[in-house]
């Protein structure tokens, strides 16, 4: 028996019940793991409310995490007991131990701590694809990263400017654009006192940006749009204030034929070679010091609400994790 989080029906916080399961044998290329640090993300909450459905009622949340391999399933053979390993993959890292798909699996340097691992596989991935595919970022452009100061925006921050880039970045408060300017962003506006896209054609000398990164969603979509230059991309990858809907595709001609991407993680992450040279990519930028990952917040795994409150009420900083 393990200790794990489950969620039996959809709602707020307190529908994360600590529970006793037990867990099979890994399958064919399965493997289990023993985690040692669990990430937290936006995507666990839209499983625990319901905005994305669970596969089946009740799950226990949670995509990423890193520790140690137990046990390897019939077929496995990239991985053995004893190795670290850090994984994104289904549901289930609210827990002591699981079972992921070896697919779902990277090794994890000895450079790279469980706790930053499992902190930024995620976060670290999605800055990844966003930087090095969704737009190639290159020396010389201005890209704007919104929630700066959060999980994801301090990684995209820190390596678009390693990358040549002028980073602009929004906050909430002094505090969160003090610290998002301490992982390198060039310049952060506070969207509660300042008109974003405004202060945006200030600092361009009227140009706007080439990319703007979004994980917030509906509160910034229209003010994302109006701080790119024309034919920028707009890169929506996230939801914090709602998901975006009911949008005037119009609106990109009159804004400068603008293109806009939803991307996720899953798709580019749908091919293990691409996934592996992602993850290298990502350990590469950490171990060299161009990305540090900033743990502001741990969290006992039975204290899995709390860390859903404090996340969701816009508490936390830099990245999080849960300690089982």
């Amino acid at each position: 028996m393990v200790k794990a989080i489950r969620v039996h029906k959809t709602g707020g916080p307190e529908v994360l019940q600590l529970e006793d399961v037990t867990l099979p044998a890994p399958g064919p290329g399965q493997l289990l793991i023993r985690n040692r640090a669990i990430g937290l993300n936006f995507i666990d909450t839209y499983f625990r409310t319901g905005l994305y459905p669970a596969p089946q009622m009740p799950f226990t949340p949670g995509n990423e995490s890193a520790g140690d391999v137990l046990a390897v399933g019939e077929g496995v053979s990239e991985f053995k007991p004893g190795d670290r390993i850090a994984c994104v993959a289904g549901l289930g890292a609210y827990a002591e131990e699981r079972i992921v798909p070896a697919a779902a699996a990277v090794a994890l340097p000895d450079a790279v701590s469980y706790e930053a691992a499992a902190s930024m596989m995620l976060k670290g991935l999605t800055a990844e694809y966003l930087l090095h595919r969704t737009y190639k970022v290159k020396p010389g452009d201005t890209i704007l990263v919104h929630a700066a100061a959060g999980g994801t925006g301090t990684i995209l921050c820190q390596w678009g400017k390693a990358l040549g880039a002028t980073v602009i970045g929004t906050a909430g408060s002094k505090e969160k654009a003090d610290l998002a300017k301490a992982h390198s962003a060039d310049h952060v506006i506070l969207y509660g006192e300042e008109n974003v896209a405004a202060r945006v054609k200030e600092i361009t000398g009227g140009q706007g940006c080439d990319v703007v990164y979004d994980g917030v969603g509906k509160d910034t979509f229209m003010a994302s749009l109006d701080s790119l230059k024309p034919f920028g991309l707009l890169a929506s990858f996230g939801n914090a204030s709602g998901a975006v809907d009911g949008v005037n595709l119009g609106i990109l001609a009159s804004k400068g034929s603008l293109y806009v991407t939803r991307p996720t993680l899953n798709t580019h992450t749908a091919k293990r070679e691409t996934m592996v040279e992602m993850a290298k990519n990502l350990f590469g930028a950490v171990s060299s010091g161009k990305v540090t990952v900033a743990i502001n917040a741990r969290f006992p795994l039975a204290e899995a609400a709390a860390a859903h409150r404090a996340l969701e009420s816009r508490g936390t900083t830099g990245s999080t994790v849960i300690i089982p």
